[in-house]
């Protein structure tokens, strides 16, 4: 594939369009006013297709394309491509993540803007990147998980370890967490406060946790979870 320079700066535009009015209808509208249409090509048999109105099928298409990024997708997962890219990985990422989520309704993982309490913290072990808060909902229910960036980014069978249910690495790490500062001398070489370790006591491990954790390494395939602990 060649980049046209001029459509791949239309193409920018659009994806920042949506990023601003997180509407598909608006876009649309907005696309109409310009007066702008969809690609005019023509086939390998050289018949002429020509470019049509966006509505919000045809945009709902164009933002979820992996082409635009340097990838490509078959049957729903998504590989490295060939071609170059023409948007930022992130803007691209962000903006599938919603709309794919909005497709294919309450039950797809989406990402989550709230933060996890390994945010920043926990790792794949068998692919050495961070693990990120994501969720699914079903019914009244939200059921939070921690995604390797491979899986989310390549596909789900690109990393052996996947994802883990929060709760169940959460727990992991508090329980860790509270034998290892349980023995004497502990607290004072990590330098945990009286106040933290209170909250922590109570229930609430988020201070404690970005106090003294310096890294969480979770192996998908063993199960293992191991804790690094360390001065901030």
């Amino acid at each position: 594939m060649i980049v046209n320079d001029v459509e791949a700066a239309r193409v920018r535009e659009i994806f920042k369009l949506y990023a601003k009015h997180r509407s598909l209808a608006a876009v649309v509208s907005e696309l109409q006013r310009r007066q702008w249409k969809t690609k005019s090509w023509t086939t390998q048999h050289g018949a002429p297709r020509v470019g049509t109105v966006f509505n919000k099928t045809k945009l709902l298409r164009m933002l979820t394309n992996a082409t635009y990024v340097g990838r490509v997708e078959h049957k729903g997962t998504i590989y490295p491509g060939e071609q170059a890219a023409i948007l930022e990985p992130e803007l691209w990422e962000e903006i599938n993540a919603e709309l794919r989520g909005a497709r294919r309704g309450r039950n797809h993982v989406k990402r989550t803007k709230q933060e996890g309490l390994l945010n920043g913290l926990l790792f794949c072990r068998n692919c050495d990147q961070p693990m990120v808060p994501a969720y699914t909902v079903k019914g009244e229910r939200r059921y939070r998980y921690y995604i390797c960036q491979v899986a989310r980014k390549q596909g789900w069978s690109a990393c052996p370890t996947k994802a883990i249910a929060a709760r169940v690495i959460e727990g992991s790490i508090v329980k860790q967490l509270r034998s290892a500062l349980s023995v004497d001398g502990a607290r004072e070489q990590f330098g945990v406060s009286d106040a933290d370790w209170l909250a922590f006591d109570e229930g609430d491990p988020s201070n404690l946790v970005r106090a003294v954790v310096k890294r969480v390494a979770y192996d998908g395939v063993s199960g293992a979870v191991s804790l690094e602990l360390g001065h901030k």
